[in-house]
């Protein structure tokens, strides 16, 4: 059981991984409306998995996955993108995150990334 911490601007869209997460056995410790809060929870949170939206208000999602990266190199992010954001998951994967999942979320595909980081 992974404890994983939600970013998204939108909260139906945190809503739903939550979800998603939960009904995989999995545990969603925090919810973060943007890089920055995203940042905030992780350092006192310390959960297993963050998943980060990539368009957001304030801070994105790229710069959020930089921010944590650079406090702990061990962190494991997955980025949330709609189609078309295919320079910025690329960013995002170069930044340190592990994988990209595509927006409307597919349980299965969720599940998938979760064996491949686990």
């Amino acid at each position: 059981m992974a404890r994983i911490l939600v970013t998204d601007d939108a909260a139906f869209m945190r809503m739903q991984l939550k979800n998603i997460f939960q009904s995989l056995g999995h545990e969603v410790v925090g919810e973060a409306e943007n890089g920055q809060v995203a940042i905030d929870l992780y350092s006192e949170l310390k959960p297993d998995l963050v998943t980060m939206d990539i368009t957001m208000p304030e801070m994105n999602g790229v710069e959020a996955v930089k921010n944590i990266k650079a406090n702990d190199p061990g962190a494991t992010i997955v980025m949330c993108s709609a189609m078309g954001q295919q320079q910025m998951v690329l960013e995002a994967i170069q930044a340190g995150a592990k994988d990209f999942i595509v927006k409307p979320f597919d349980q299965d595909r969720i599940k998938q990334a979760l064996e491949k980081i686990f």
